[in-house]
This record gives structure tokens, sequence and C-alpha cells, in this order.
């Protein structure tokens, strides 16, 4: 059963379609892939559906109710969270700090709940150092606290835009671990990548963008082998 069902999505800037009609959803509790060439529209297919951008045309769906005008912070507290690929902390808390916002958020915590649920979620990401300052975290430390922060809002649909990105092999391998650990708590993942070894290994499903349309999908082997998807993205990297 889907817990996001997207319909005939459209986003133009302008006179430019970055989005055009969209139609796909996202199962609950699955591990859904996109994956696309640089430009093809991953990006902004997310930030649409989590209120970053309007929506030109189309429906966003979520738990069975409409929530397409919704703001992003309404959305939000109804359980959708992201990542970015531009990680912008807040660079004067430290990291248990940074994460305690999310715990804040429309939750109505206590200081002291908030930390205490905070320093639960860095744990569970295997980060310890919990008053440690960010500018002193390393790239994969950044990343595993940009998820705790948005896990600290309690989400039942995650979006992952490209936190291998920088990685190395075993620090991917670590982070590949940790996605399997918060699917396994039952939050349904939506997975933006490049690293293709990483959709193969994660997702169930995997839907591929070129030039905002969706262009194949299904399981990565079928349509790592469709010649559009070699043509459009796959054959990038020779």
């Amino acid at each position: 059963m889907p817990i996001l069902n997207i319909k005939g999505l459209t986003k133009c800037f302008g006179g430019l379609v970055a989005i055009n009609e969209v139609n796909f959803e996202i199962r609950d509790n699955e591990i859904l892939g996109i994956i696309g060439p640089n430009g093809a529209g991953k990006t902004t297919l997310i930030n649409v559906i989590s209120g970053i951008y309007q929506v030109t045309k189309g429906e966003i769906i979520f738990n069975g109710a409409d929530i397409t005008n919704l703001p992003s912070h309404i959305r939000c507290r109804q359980g959708i969270a992201r990542t970015f690929q531009i990680i912008r902390p807040l660079r004067d808390f430290n990291l248990i700090e940074n994460v305690m916002v999310g715990c804040l958020f429309g939750q109505g915590n206590s200081l002291r709940e908030a930390r205490r649920k905070a320093k639960g979620i860095c744990e569970f990401m295997g980060l310890f150092q919990f008053e440690a300052d960010i500018t002193r975290l390393t790239v994969l430390e950044l990343k595993k606290m940009e998820i705790a922060c948005a896990l600290a809002t309690q989400p039942k649909v995650i979006f992952l835009d490209e936190v291998m990105a920088g990685l190395s092999m075993d620090e991917t391998e670590e982070m590949i671990d940790t996605v399997r650990k918060i699917h396994a708590q039952g939050v349904t993942v939506c997975i933006i990548e490049h690293v293709m070894r990483v959709i193969k290994e994660l997702t169930e499903r995997v839907i591929v963008i070129d030039r905002g349309e969706i262009i194949a999908e299904g399981a990565y082997e079928k349509v790592s082998h469709q010649p559009l998807v070699i043509s459009a993205y796959l054959g990038e990297d020779g």
C-alpha cells in the first residue's frame, strides 16, 4: 500500500519545465531509489514533495491525505523528512544541540526531554561525542548528524539526498548499514544517489529520471539494462 502517491506532478520555473507530469508511488516501509544524471530533476522533485517548492500542477497524497498545498513545516510534522546535499548545520550549536532542534519542533518537548531524545538518536546513529563542536566533525559524522536531525522529527518517510557523496569505501559501507537500521525501525526510505553500488545493495525498487520525466521503474537489475537508462545515465560512467 502506498504511503506517498505522486500524481501528474509538474514543476516549472518560468518557461523551464523541471518536472513534467511525474507519476509514482512510494510503498509503506520500502527502500526506493531515485537515480538519474545531473540536472535530471531529482532534487527538484524532492523539494516539491517536501514543500520547499510549490507545485505547478499535480497532486501529492500522503497517508491518504492531499498535502499538495501544505507548507513544508506542516508536511514535516505529518511525517515527511529529508536531508540536503549541502549540509547547513547550526554552527553556533554543538552536535547534540543541532539534533535537539528536531526534537523540539512541533513536539511539545521540554529542553530536558528533547536532550534525552536527541542523545538516543545520536547513539542510534553512532554519534557519541555529544558536545562536539561541529567544525571538528568528519564528513561522515556531519552526514550522520544531518540524518539524525531529520530522524528527530519522527518521520514516516525520509528522503536521503546523496548522503554517500564524498565518503570513502569504508564510510559508504557504514552508511549503508545505517540506512538499513533506519529502515528496520519502520521508516520508509527514499534515497537519491549516484553511487550505483549503494542503489543495488539497498533498494527494492528504482525510479530513473531524465529531463524531468520518469524513463524507467522497477528492480535495479531490470532497469540498469534498459537502453534508455544506459544512454541517459549509466553510460556516463562508461
